[in-house]
Parts: structure tokens; sequence; C-alpha cells
């Protein structure tokens, strides 16, 4: 597309086609997907909670009010479930995500992804059986948070991990794995809700303990996964690195990755203070759009879509097992949006993806809108083939967000700071990711009491904003291998390149420190 091409200042395609020696190999493929099982039990956590605050059972248990509420015939539709405590449920989480993505960050950086990922299922362990065990609120909350550390143990490591080890023309496709995973997650969790459902009184528990089985199988995979080159020459093993770089490679020629990234390792040392560096000119660019794609992916509408899908369906007249099995049928088109992500992302680029996605999402935020603006009231069930509308443009909405800013979300940051500062900045995004969703998820349900059907109309106006920012302000970057992309991405972009002005001189100052060090990887392979 001419447009796009003018507005970054590089090929639509990225460039040159990278020149690194590369197979997509059985360990690369293996190792991406037992790392994805993050995802899985992020989306499962996801989908899980929604589905559990529309049974009778659990809201007589923890949340009485709302029950009550529930149940009375002239109660407004817009506010049976507001309550903040039931927001907190889900909410819970992601502020535990928060800090522990902090944590995760400096683990990451001083002993791994891989144990990184290793704590990761041991918080989804202990969360899934806290939360199956609950006898009162403070258990549940406990519970929800050990959770939210997993999620940020495992946001901040496997997307990170999947970019390091992926040859840079697959990158894009098997970090959306990560997504892809996350789909099924929430899919698991809305089908086990459904059944689960019907199992007085303690269904919900089956469902909330049921995120200890996947959390099992990553722990058991993340022992049989490889470190990644790059985290092992950065912590000083630098002939592991270099052997384990041609295992998941499949050729011995790896000389010159190997090099850049003793080039890139040798850089970031001389950087002491990872944070302070994260925030200065060179690195601004990718802070500012990796934070902001975190912001817009919230914006979108998807969390409480996500979340609450179960509970709006009970708000339009939906029975209870009705409103599970039609969340079950609309979360059905994420998997099959994410394969769509996984087909073309390195093949059409991800600004194509996320401005052709942000049309689609807004027609459907405004088309739910308007129904529920004229056919439900406050008292008034929804007439059925208006239901069926609401269905058929959550889909569409669903589809949408599963094959560009979902997955595009977690894939572009990971794959855009160089190394100095990827670690920390990975914390800064994850933790904007954590944040924002929970201002979602706590506010939502408070929201729709007050804003009724504007809520929609709400998120539509943020899609119009993200489709300009992803056409006028984000650079496309696939195809490019991760040390390069200043050089041939950040530089060559209308807006960006004015950080970088004195960039050139600077690297050239340090590639004279280092040149040791390149000789060194050049003659090692």
């Amino acid at each position: 597309m001419p447009g796009f091409t003018k507005v970054n200042g590089v090929t639509s395609d990225g460039g040159a086609p990278p020149d690194f020696p590369a197979k997509l190999t059985k360990q690369v493929v293996v190792c991406t997907i037992i790392a994805a099982v993050g995802g899985f039990m992020f989306g499962y956590d996801l989908g899980i909670s929604g589905g559990v605050t529309s049974m009778d059972s659990f809201l007589m248990k923890f949340f009485p009010t709302v029950y009550v509420k529930k149940h009375q015939a002239k109660a407004n539709n817009y506010c049976k479930y507001s309550n903040q405590y039931l927001q907190l449920f889900t909410s819970s989480l992601y502020l535990a995500a928060i800090v522990a993505s902090f944590f995760a960050s400096l683990i990451s950086k001083k002993y791994g992804r891989k144990p990184t990922i290793q704590v990761a299922s041991i918080f989804f362990f202990a969360g899934a059986i806290l939360n199956a065990a609950a006898q009162n609120l403070a258990m549940l909350i406990a519970g929800r948070m050990l959770l939210g550390a997993g999620v940020g143990f495992g946001n901040q490591a496997v997307p990170l991990f999947i970019s390091e080890i992926a040859p840079p023309r697959y990158r894009g496709g098997l970090n959306i794995c990560f997504q892809l995973l996350i789909t099924f997650g929430i899919l698991s969790a809305n089908i086990i809700n459904y059944f689960t459902s019907k199992l007085h009184p303690h269904g919900w528990r089956i469902s909330l303990g049921g995120a200890a089985v996947p959390a099992i199988v990553l722990l058991i995979g993340s022992i049989i996964i490889v470190e990644t080159p790059t985290s092992l020459i950065d912590r000083g093993r630098k002939e592991k690195g270099l052997s384990t770089l041609k295992k998941i490679r499949g050729v011995d020629d790896v000389g010159k990755e190997y090099a850049e990234i003793l080039s890139a390792v040798g850089l970031a040392k001389q950087y002491k203070h990872p944070y302070r560096n994260l925030v200065s000119l060179y690195n601004r660019p990718q802070l500012i759009c990796g934070s902001l794609l975190q912001f817009f992916q919230q914006f979108t509408g998807i969390t409480a879509v996500m979340f609450y899908a179960p509970v709006l369906f009970l708000t339009m007249g939906f029975g209870d097992n009705a409103s599970l099995f039609a969340a079950v049928m609309a979360n059905i088109v994420k998997p099959i949006g994410t394969v769509v992500a996984i087909l073309v992302v390195d093949r059409v680029g991800r600004r194509v993806l996320l401005v052709e996605a942000a049309i689609q999402m807004l027609i459907s935020q405004c088309a739910i809108g308007g129904i529920l603006a004229v056919h439900l009231k406050t008292t008034n069930v929804v007439p059925k083939h208006y239901c069926v509308a609401v269905i058929f443009f959550i889909c569409v909405f669903l589809a949408g967000f599963a094959w560009s800013w979902g997955p595009l979300g977690w894939l572009i940051p990971s794959e855009t700071f160089p190394l100095e500062t990827r670690s920390s900045a990975l914390f800064i995004t994850v933790s904007m990711n954590m944040f924002f969703t929970f201002i979602i998820a706590q506010s939502f349900l408070t929201m729709l009491c007050t804003m009724r059907s504007g809520i929609f109309f709400f998120f539509a106006f943020w899609l119009v904003v993200m489709g300009l920012f992803a056409i006028f302000l984000l650079p496309e970057t696939k195809g490019i291998p991760i040390d390069e992309m200043i050089d041939r991405v950040w530089k060559k972009h209308w807006f960006w390149k004015r950080y970088y002005k004195d960039y050139d001189a600077r690297k050239g100052q340090q590639e004279l420190q280092d040149k040791p060090l390149g000789n060194l990887g050049a003659e090692t392979s």
C-alpha cells in the first residue's frame, strides 16, 4: 500500500529480508508452544471470572446483594451487577500483575527467561488452588492476586522468550502463538463455565480450580525448553549461547547473528541504569508507541466484552445457561481470528491489520450501542432477533481484535526495544497493560449502569483515535531483526527520526570500544 510506505519512510515490506541463516526448527516450535501455555493460563483467568460471576451459587456465597438484585423483577437492567467488590474480584488480578511484572523484569534479566516462566507456573498453580478452596471473599481475592502474580511473570517473559528464539522472518507468527493460546484459554474457560454452572452448589469451584491443570503443564514444560541465546550471552555464558543458537537455528553458520548479539550485549552493558536509559531520547519513540499500544488494546472495549459477556447477555434477558452458551459461541471466533493473524502478519505486516481491525471494531461497537440504545430499556427484555444481532456484532468485534490489537499489542513491544532496555521496557508495557485492564475491569459495570448503551460509543471514539495512531505514528516492523530496529525502522520514520539525529556518532564510538568483542564473535563462528 503506497500510503503506508510514504508515512513510514521505509518500504512496505519492512526493507530487505533478514540475512541470518536459519531454519524453522522443531526445537523452536516446541519451545514456542510450551512457553505459550502461559498465554493459555492468562486467557483462562480472563474468561473464567465473567462466567462464575453469573452463577447463582457463587453470588449467594460471596455477593448476596448482587444475587438479590439479579432476581428482582423491576431491577434496572443496566445496574443489576454494579458492585465494587464484584468488580474487585475480577480486577484484583491486574493490580497484582503490575507489582509482579517489576520483579519479573529483574529475575528475567539476572537469571533468564526460562526461570521466570517457571515462577509464573508456580504462582498460577497456587492461585488456582486457593480460589477453588475459597471460603470467604478475602481468600477469593488472595487467590486472584496469586494468579495475577503469575500473569505478571508470564506476560513479562513469554513474548520476550519467543521473540528472542524465533528467526526474524517467522517472529511475528510464532509470537502470536502466545495470543492464540490466550484465545484458547478464554474459550476453554467459557466451555467449562457452561457445564459447571449446572453443578450446584460447587460448580464454580471446579471452574476456578481448573486453572491448576495448565499450570502443571507449564511447570513441567518449562523444564524442557532452552534458555534464549541472548539471555545466556548477556549473563556471560557465551559458549552455551553459541551452541544454543546453532541448535535452535538448525545451521552452523550463525556467525553474523552471534556477532550481532555480542555487539548488542556489549552496548547493553554500558548502561547501568536501564530504567533511566529507557526514557532517554533514543528509546522514547519505542516507549511511547509501546505504552500507547497497551492503552489502545484495552480501550477497544475488549476487556469489557471478555470479562462480562455472560453478564451482558443476562442484562439483555438471556437465562443463565443461555448467556454462558452465547459467550461460548462468541469466543469461538477468537482462535480462528488469531490463526488468521499467524498466517498473514509476516506477509502483510502489522499496521495493515491494526488499521483494518480498528474500522471493523468501530462498526461493531456502534452497532451494539445503537441496538441497546433503542431496544434495552430499564426493565424490559431485548427482542430475540436483536439479541442475535448483538451476538453477531460481538463476534465481528472479537474476530477483528483477535487478528490485530490483541496479538500485536504484545508482539510489537517485544520486538522493538534494544537489548539494554528490553527487560525494563517489557515491565513498563506489561504494567501499562495490566493497569488499563484493571481500570476497565473495575469500572465497566459501574460505567454500564451510569452511561448505559453510551459505553459502547465511548469505546468507538477510542477506536477512531487508535486507527489514526496506527496510520501516522506506528512504523512497520515485520521481517526486521530485533537488534536492527533503530537503524532500519525508527531512524527512517517521518516523525520519530528526529530523536536520532546524533545516534550514529554515539553508535560508532561504541562500536570502536566493542571491536575486540565483535571480532571474537566472528572468529568463534
